[in-house]
């Protein structure tokens, strides 16, 4: 009898001791996570602030002012080339995977294989991708539109997965409803599917901008290191990541490099900032 007491006193106290250390696990992971972030964020302000100056802002780059300006104008430029190439794309495809593609489509099970597949690959694998195939193969030379095109192939697959899964998330019940109105599935899809999904589709979208803003090895094959203001999409330009990499790698404008790093992390903070806003208001309009 004291045996099956003490059976079941250590059978009651072991889920217990479960639900402590998940608990713990879990706070010290937020501690870790949160931690790192805050100690990145001081590291590059304590050391990039001091250093920022106005001769990093001025329009022509050289080598006494080292400036930014060209490598910001460039980023924004690359950055809107490559999701106006993969956002279509990659919201056509998942439109196609979640409401035309019967279930059990092998076709659907490859191509959503492939997309996660594409997901792991290094970036340096697709920068040189890019070096074979638009730089050599199609003549581009070194250009910012050979970049633009690597770096959509590189979120097509993000914002393909983010977009899927927000299309399921919208209840069968709007669909039915609007077909049970007498509109078509591609009017359904336009008018009630999409924007009940937009706030997934622009998070995945989001996600998309930051990997292109902080990518470096695939532009280094692909748009080259050029230091000037970009007027053409068929000339070589550096974005503010590839700056802040020659910088260092030059190893004569540390401080330069660091200040770079600051006006970096304001123009994600920024670009996730005006997102999030716009995914909120889309979400109150739904």
């Amino acid at each position: 009898m004291k045996g099956t007491l003490s059976e079941k006193k250590k059978s009651s106290a072991w889920p217990r001791i479960q639900s402590y250390m998940l608990r713990f696990f879990m706070i010290l992971a937020t501690v870790l996570t949160v931690g790192t972030v805050f100690a990145v964020l001081i590291y590059v302000i304590v050391k990039g602030v001091p250093n920022l100056t106005p001769d990093l802002f001025a329009w022509e780059y050289n080598s006494e002012n080292v400036s930014m300006m060209p490598s910001i104008i460039n980023t924004l430029i690359v950055t809107a080339l490559a999701l106006l190439l993969a956002v279509p794309v990659g919201i056509c495809s998942a439109i196609y995977l979640t409401e035309y593609a019967g279930r059990g489509n092998k076709l659907v099970s490859i191509i959503r294989i492939t997309a996660e597949t594409l997901s792991g690959i290094p970036s340096i694998v697709y920068g040189l991708f890019g070096f074979l195939f638009f730089v050599i193969q199609l003549h581009w030379s070194y250009s910012v539109l050979a970049g633009a095109f690597t770096l959509a192939i590189m979120i097509l697959p993000l914002i393909m997965r983010t977009t899927e899964e927000a299309l399921k998330a919208v209840p069968d019940s709007y669909r039915e409803g609007s077909f049970g109105l007498g509109a078509g599935r591609l009017r359904t899809v336009f008018r009630i599917v999409l924007p009940s999904a937009m706030p997934g589709v622009l998070s995945g979208i989001i996600l998309g901008v930051g990997r292109i803003t902080g990518e470096t090895a695939a532009l280094l094959y692909t748009a080259s290191t050029a230091s000037d203001v970009v007027t053409n999409v068929m000339q070589p330009g550096r974005t503010l990541a590839v700056h802040m990499y020659c910088l260092i790698n030059e190893g004569l404008y540390t401080n330069q490099a660091y200040a770079t790093a600051v006006v970096l992390l304001i123009m994600v903070v920024g670009i996730n900032a005006l997102s999030s806003f716009v995914v909120k208001k889309v979400g109150v309009k739904k």
